[in-house]
């Protein structure tokens, strides 16, 4: 992300109405090796193949903003790898993290991991540490410390439908679960930007707390997401949840994030309605029925009813409900860029 792109998105979190709305797309492994002609795997074995690909979209596409620019991450393994998972990693299919522990009894032999030597976490940060100069002299910066969240992570530890399960079943074991996880998300934030003085913000991704209720949303995430909102003390804070997403909105602010990307289940007037005035949006076009298979029509369509549906623009990155999905083509992103360049740039 260019200084000029991380000013304008400080601006729109300030609640300074920018004209044109600005796009902003959450960019990782799921699109980019696929939009430059590689292979997944290539494009997590390779440092060089990652940085030309993360090159090549920010060259092509240089009045959108990408978050959280240039990601040195390894899919759903990233976290995982340090608990001990066993990762699988197809040739050009999303890799996997298995199952860390087969019984709720076994989260007691679990250890918190140290972030800075196990698993996946020092690769991360050796990624960012050798390509830093390149991406600097470039005219970018590394500007988000980036995890996934605790429900996320858990769930990959325990199973998905273990974890949520066992929020009735077994509650004293999920909450020692996540309380570990969330130690190691605060540590794994917060050495990211001990060592990148240029982070300036957080994202932390998890869609798992939107399958809870408002009463296990209140137990079970709330207190932990709320260490990690405040866990950095920067200006712009991004949490991803694009599954049901009313019940964490609702409580955004309190939890300490000031950016929310949602499903585009939910409509910009209702989410604006749920998180209030002060939390900027990032969404909200359907990913995938519009922007990864719609023509470029259907994207320009989609774009321009949603800027109508809201009077006021403050506090708006325009995206699509969740990040980047697979086989976005190029004149897809050209035609929401000047689709929303078009209606909003006066």
């Amino acid at each position: 992300m260019t200084d000029k792109q991380w000013e304008d998105v400080l601006k729109v979190v300030k609640g300074e109405l920018l004209r044109p709305v600005r796009v902003a797309f959450i960019i990782d492994s799921p699109w980019l090796p696929g939009w430059a002609g590689i292979t997944i795997l290539d494009y997590y074995t390779s440092e060089r193949l990652w940085l030309e690909t993360n090159f090549r979209v920010v060259q092509r596409f240089p009045d959108v903003i990408f978050l959280p620019g240039f990601w040195a991450e390894f899919g759903m393994c990233t976290e995982p790898a340090a608990w001990g998972a066993r990762c699988i990693w197809p040739e050009d299919e999303f890799p996997f993290a298995e199952r860390v522990v087969q019984d709720y009894s076994e989260i007691d032999r679990l250890k918190k991991p140290n972030c800075r030597t196990d698993g996946l976490c020092p690769f991360v940060i050796k990624r960012l540490l050798h390509r830093q100069e390149m991406i600097e002299r470039e005219g970018h910066a590394i500007r988000f410390a980036v995890s996934r969240g605790p429900m996320n992570i858990s769930s990959f530890l325990l199973g998905h439908s273990e974890l949520l399960g066992g929020i009735k079943t077994h509650p004293k074991q999920i909450h020692k679960l996540l309380r570990m996880v969330t130690d190691f998300v605060v540590e794994w934030v917060q050495w990211q930007a001990t060592l990148f003085p240029s982070i300036g913000g957080l994202m932390i991704l998890d869609d798992i707390i939107g399958l809870l209720d408002e009463a296990a949303f209140q137990e079970f995430a709330f207190p932990y997401f709320k260490e990690i909102g405040h866990a950095l003390d920067v200006p712009v804070k991004i949490l991803h949840n694009d599954c049901h997403g009313l019940i964490a909105g609702r409580h955004l602010q309190a939890m300490g994030f000031n950016v929310y990307n949602f499903s585009h289940q939910h409509s910009l007037p209702e989410m604006r309605a749920a998180v209030g005035p002060e939390v900027t949006l990032l969404g909200n076009i359907p990913p995938r029925e519009v922007l990864a298979q719609g023509t470029p029509e259907d994207v320009r369509q989609a774009v321009r009813q949603a800027l109508a549906s809201l009077n006021d623009h403050k506090r708006l990155l325009l995206s699509c409900g969740g990040g980047m999905p697979p086989n976005v083509p190029t004149q897809n992103v050209d035609a929401f860029y000047l689709a929303a360049l078009e209606a909003t740039r006066n």
